[in-house]
Formats: structure tokens, sequence, C-alpha cells
């Protein structure tokens, strides 16, 4: 809800679609309406306000200082790329090329080599890699980068889902060994699922990509999809092994520990401020945004309720409040006089603000307060001796309650098929479908061909149901389980 006052006025401005029944415009809606993100001049670019990047500096600070325990060390490399580097391997490039954004000139001088805008790193970190790389001594290198990326190829951006410019981290890590490079998978996947179940409350499918889906240039991709209110699947954090491929187009080479040339073997990973979007689809709902306590800028609001009478009692009572409870939580006094309490509330309802404080006459009185939260509205009137370990105790709950509701859709919302008739009707009714496959690229391309299916990955937790399946499409032998979605 925007404040637009004229004179005495409240102009309301809120949520107008309904989630259920139109998801884009709704989502829409939330993101800008709550004054979380705002559109730019720029097509297909967002402005992330201070809510918005609030989340993104709590991710971070979650994630980097459990990279850093692992060994993990935080660089920078330039934003543009030489052409000749971003050339260097084909699969890559290939994987790339619609997406990239060109400098061709500065000023009015034409330049003599075209610059890429960073789509991705490995180039101009790998010829680097290359000149420091000499022993097994070298050997490990952990590197990560917080930055931003330009991707350009798509027509229809849709904000933190698909934007043409985005935030992430890139970790890049060299090993001498295959075993010690293949090792680092699941330390990484560990800790992007803690910052998505433990801070953004939300659930997630592991699993390895098919190879049609990896990461350009990789040999193999492991990914943590989401699956959205809408039906739709969406990508969330990754981490590819990209084996000896980057190593040998760049040259990194070392002496082993007998003397002998060795290529490096190479990772990359990342989560990226994609999560932002999936954590406000999944939790917010029709009066507004619902934000997870933790990644919330603003946990709790206090809104004091008085009349000409009493206005110095209750203000002096909820400032008594706000001292008691500041040191441990985000809070914020509103005592701005232009706007009612009707109209507090509901503006901090569509901020997602996870715990609103009223106080009046009777909270004074009877010193009390009256806490209501954002997830389930519920009030509860708590003395003020309780106050601060009894919103402790509501936004944990809160939290778990976020997550339990996400997780319980998704399982809800998994399908599991045998046969292309089942697929084909389940097709456009959302949700993963998962079935079994024989491992042919062409019968996965038929797939996404005849019903816009594509495979989002193959579940971790499934692979053990696999023996005695026919693949869904050709009716040979399966070897794989998928899970198939419309997807973003």
């Amino acid at each position: 809800m925007s404040k637009t006052t004229s004179g005495n006025e409240e102009k309301k401005v809120g949520i107008t679609s309904k989630k259920e029944s139109d998801f884009s415009e709704w989502y829409v809606q939330v993101l800008i309406n709550s004054g979380f993100i705002d559109y730019s001049d720029v097509s297909g670019a967002i402005v992330f306000k201070p809510d918005s990047y609030f989340v993104w500096e709590a991710i971070q600070k979650v994630v980097d200082p459990l990279f850093k325990k692992y060994g993990v060390q935080n660089a920078y490399f330039p934003l543009f790329i030489p052409e000749r580097l971003l050339s260097k391997e084909a699969a890559h490039i290939k994987g790339f090329s619609a997406e990239v954004a060109w400098v061709t000139e500065a000023g009015s001088s034409k330049l003599d080599e075209r610059l890429a805008v960073r789509p991705t790193s490995e180039t101009i970190m790998y010829a680097s890699l290359s000149r420091w790389v000499r022993s097994w001594r070298d050997l490990p290198i952990r590197l990560n980068q917080w930055n931003n990326v330009v991707r350009w190829e798509f027509k229809h951006p849709v904000p933190f889902f698909r934007t043409r410019e985005f935030l992430w981290n890139e970790g890049h890590t060299a090993f001498a060994t295959k075993e010690e490079a293949d090792a680092e998978r699941d330390t990484i996947l560990a800790i992007y699922e803690h910052v998505l179940k433990d801070y953004l409350a939300v659930p997630y499918v592991k699993g390895r990509k098919t190879d049609s889906e990896k990461f350009a240039g990789g040999l193999a991709s492991f990914s943590l999809e989401h699956l959205l209110p809408n039906g739709k699947a969406i990508q969330g954090p990754d981490w590819h092994s990209d084996g000896q491929n980057f190593s040998k187009a760049f040259d990194i080479m070392f002496l082993n520990r007998e003397g002998a040339k060795e290529y490096v073997y190479q990772n990359t990973f990342a989560i990226s401020t994609r999560e932002i979007g999936v954590m406000i689809a999944i939790h917010s709902d029709n009066k507004g945004l619902v934000i997870p306590p933790k990644v919330a800028r603003m946990q709790v609001v206090i809104v004091p309720i008085y009349t000409n009478d009493n206005k110095e009692a209750v203000l002096g009572y909820a400032r008594e409040i706000m001292s008691q409870i500041r040191d441990e939580f985000r809070v914020f006094l509103d005592d701005d006089d232009a706007y009612s309490p009707g109209w507090k509330f509901n503006e901090y309802e569509l901020k997602g603000i996870p715990m609103r404080i009223e106080v009046g006459r009777k909270e004074v009185e009877a010193q009390k307060a009256t806490l209501t939260r954002r997830d389930t509205g519920a009030k509860e009137l708590v003395a003020a001796a309780d106050i601060k370990s009894k919103i402790s105790a509501m936004l944990e709950d809160m939290h778990y309650n976020l997550y339990a509701k996400a997780q319980s859709y998704l399982n809800s919302n998994i399908f599991k098929v045998d046969t292309y008739a089942e697929m084909k009707a389940r097709a456009d009714k959302g949700g993963f479908i998962q079935a079994p496959w024989c491992g042919s690229d062409s019968c996965e391309a038929k797939i996404k061909e005849e019903t816009g299916l594509k495979s989002t990955n193959m579940p971790f937790d499934a692979q053990d149901k696999v023996q005695g399946k026919k693949c869904v499409y050709c009716i040979n032998g399966a070897k794989y389980i998928v899970n198939f979605a419309k997807s973003y």
C-alpha cells in the first residue's frame, strides 16, 4: 500500500490480483506495491530497494562465512571479458552466445576487440589461473566472487526469476585430482541447503541435471530445484563438475608430486538473487509480502493506538516496549500521526513485516501488548515481562510454519507416472512429473517438443526406484528417474 495523502485522506493501493488465479500479475503487484523493488529505465533490470537488498545481504552473511570455513577466498575479476577468451572453450561459448552483451566502442573510438559484459567469469578467471598454477603445491585453489552478471537473450523478463542483470556468488575451484574435486560437491550443496531451509524457509529437490541441461562446458551439473505456486519449476543453486574441459582450453597445468605435467580438475557453483523471488512467490499471499523473520529487514513493528487524551501515556509505553526488545530484534515504532492504525496494519501486512505489536489504552492499563503474526494472522495478548521471549518463540514458529507449508505443497505436487499417456495428461496441470527415462537425449528432446515439459533434475532420493522401469517415451529399459516440468 503506497502512502498517498491529500489533507487527511488516505488512499489505499493494495493487491488486486489473486495468487491462485493470476499468479503472474499477483507476483508483480506484490513486489512493486509493497515497495520491495522497482522497475528501472533499463529493460529487464530491476532496482533492489532496501527491503529486498537486505535479503541478499542476509544470504551473503550466511553463505560467505561457511565458504571461508571450507577454505574459499573472495576475489574479484574484471566485468569485461575479451572475445578471444570467451571463445576459447567451444561448448561454453555456444551455451552463452545468445546471452552475451558486447562493448564495441569507447567514446567515439571503436575497440580493437569486442569486450563481453560478464555473463559468467570462467574465461577471464582461468586466463589468470593458467599463470598462477605451476606445481601441486599451488593447489587446491578455491576462489569466489560476489558480483553481478548480464545475460540478455530472453524477451520476457520476470523480476528475480529472469532479469538481464542479476547478483550471485560465483565459486571457482581447482584441484590436483578428480577425487578431490568430486568430494567438494556435497560440502557446497549443504551450504546452499542450509540457507534455503533455515533462512528462506524454501524447500527444494536435489539431484543431477541431464546432459542436455547441464552447465555449458561442464561435465555434470547438480541442482536444487524449486516448484512455484503456479505449478512451474525454477532452478535454484547449483554445483558443476567441469573436469578438465577448461583447464585444457586455458592450459592450466601443474607438475604433480612425481614431476609429471597434469591438467587441473575444476568445479563451479552459484546461488543468485533468483532465490529472493522464489521466497516471495512461495510464502506471500493476497495481502502482500510474507518474509521469513531471519531475512526481514524489519522484524517487528510497534503500532500505538491512541486518542488526544492518552497519547503521551500510550507512546511512552510503546517506547518502553521498544527499548526492551530492540537489542534482540530489528524493530520500528510507527508514531506517525498522518495515518490511522487501520491503515498502518494494512501497510505492514503488505510489506510482510513478520510481527506487529499493537499498544492502546487497554494494553497500557493491563501492562500487556497484542502481538500479531504475519503468516497466520493469529493475535495474542502478552504480558509486558514476557514480550521478548514470546516474540522469539513466535518468530521461530513462523519460520517453521512457512517451511512446513511450502514442503507440504512441494510433496503433494510431485506426480509419479510410468506411461507417456499419463505424462501428457498431466503436462498442463503443473507440478513435477516424475518419470523413468532411458538416458537418450532424443527421448528427452521429444518429450519437451511434444509436451513443453523440460527435465529439471534426476532426484537423488528417487534413483532407487528405477529398477524394472521402462522409459516413459520409448519404453526401453530406464536408467534414471527424472522430474519433468513446465519451467522458467
